[in-house]
């Protein structure tokens, strides 16, 4: 209860600050339960209550409040509260922000791991370069994690939970179980601190010690590529092949391409009189435009395609405005008895042809690939695509594809 003595110290204070303007923090003359409490002016209309202790030699501000809303009587009564609290070792700052998150976690209590994960997907899938990217999100959760925990409140996931996910799978299925670990470590970082606190339990930096080195157990695997000097066979015979598929798969070899930036390409990306094929960002893995450099058998395919063009797409597929999908390119290795290759393959292919048979230097290779460079030093002084350079490159792979030297041998070629 308050005292008439505190009620006469508070009126007094009262009426001295209704009559401060400056700027800044103002101590409440020390008097029965007022040591600590300031008023804080930050302009005519922005006045606040402040109770201020030091704590660990460190001078700490606990706001109290309005003083538009809350009267010095009641600012000097919030102030007791704190301290007492501080009077008894414990900080009213650091139990005030536990108090949010208590509450905050008790709104959040029902919210399930399958909830967020939802909110996770959506709110990334506008970044993602197609739906293929969410399908296989989406899928893995739905296989594999949504069945342990999907309905289990995000609160709740410990590190035994995701270990029991990732364990079974660690050895038969390392790369699977690697990207599902990944993947739920950043559905619960995303769900932090809104909707969970502490440690996250699927952290590698956690899980490490408990599942045995992933180098010891995963085999690497290669994307079955065919030997650079076998290339010149191949093609010959997938040049006696007509389909719009084969054009595909023989467009893709001779442009080192990816399949879905080969499968994607439109007309309007194309500009046959300067012989170049300009691929947009937004298509491309590292997110940069990419120009191609076209050689002259890839712009013999391209001229006969243009010749029966039917829409904007450059290999349509069955449906309108959509292309050819990878699976046809991957049944046409198939009908060519050589399903032991990988589209992707090809690109390795290129790239030791390369390495092995000419003196172009690696980074021309390398831009052809549209690799990304691994250094930011590298990366200032390489400001260009190299463009030239990489034509004359990729005259020279057409050309042995073709078999257009003189001879039946490989000869290295020079870069000049």
């Amino acid at each position: 209860m308050m005292t008439r003595e505190r009620e006469r110290q508070i009126a007094t204070e009262a009426k001295r600050l209704a009559a401060v303007t400056a700027n800044g923090m103002h101590k409440v003359n020390d008097g029965p339960g007022l040591h600590g409490l300031y008023l804080q002016v930050a302009g005519p209309k922005a006045r606040s209550w402040v109770y201020r202790y030091t704590r660990g030699g460190r001078m700490r501000d606990l706001g109290l409040g309005s003083a538009f809303l809350f009267s010095l009587a009641e600012a000097a009564a919030a102030a007791d509260e704190a301290r007492k609290i501080h009077s008894e070792g414990g900080d009213p700052v650091a139990e005030r922000k536990a108090a949010k998150v208590a509450a905050r976690l008790e709104q959040a209590k029902d919210i399930t791991f399958k909830t967020v994960a939802e909110e996770y997907v959506a709110a990334h899938l506008p970044g993602w370069k197609n739906g293929k990217h969410a399908t296989q999100w989406t899928s893995t959760l739905a296989t594999y994690v949504y069945p342990q925990i999907g309905a289990l409140p995000i609160q709740a996931i410990d590190v035994a939970m995701v270990l029991d996910i990732i364990r079974p799978l660690w050895i038969p299925k390392t790369e699977t179980a690697s990207r599902i670990r990944g993947r739920i470590e950043m559905i619960i970082d995303y769900a932090t601190p809104q909707y969970r606190v502490g440690d996250n339990p699927a952290a590698w930096k956690i899980l490490k010690s408990k599942l045995p080195r992933r180098e010891k157990i995963a085999k690497v695997e290669h994307h079955a590529a065919l030997p650079y000097a076998e290339i010149p066979a191949f093609m010959a015979d997938l040049r006696t092949r007509t389909s719009i598929s084969a054009k595909a798969l023989e467009l893709t070899i001779l442009c080192a391409l990816r399949t879905s930036e080969a499968l994607g390409a439109a007309w309007d990306e194309m500009d046959l009189e300067a012989g170049t094929w300009t691929i947009p960002g937004e298509r491309m893995k590292a997110g940069k435009e990419h120009r191609i450099p076209l050689a002259a058998r890839a712009l013999e395919i391209l001229h006969d395609l243009a010749g029966r063009r039917e829409g904007a797409m450059v290999f349509p597929g069955q449906r309108i405005g959509k292309p050819l999908t990878g699976a046809s390119m991957s049944k046409m290795l198939d009908l060519m008895n050589r399903s032991d290759l990988t589209i992707h393959g090809f690109r390795s292919t290129f790239k030791d042809w390369a390495s092995e048979t000419t003196n172009f230097a690696n980074e021309i290779s390398e831009a052809a690939l549209a690799h990304a460079i691994d250094t930011r030093v590298e990366a200032a002084y390489r400001r260009g695509d190299l463009f030239e350079k990489r034509r004359r490159l990729m005259d020279a792979w057409s050309n042995y594809c073709t078999k257009r030297s003189h001879t039946g041998e490989v000869v290295p070629l020079r870069s000049a």
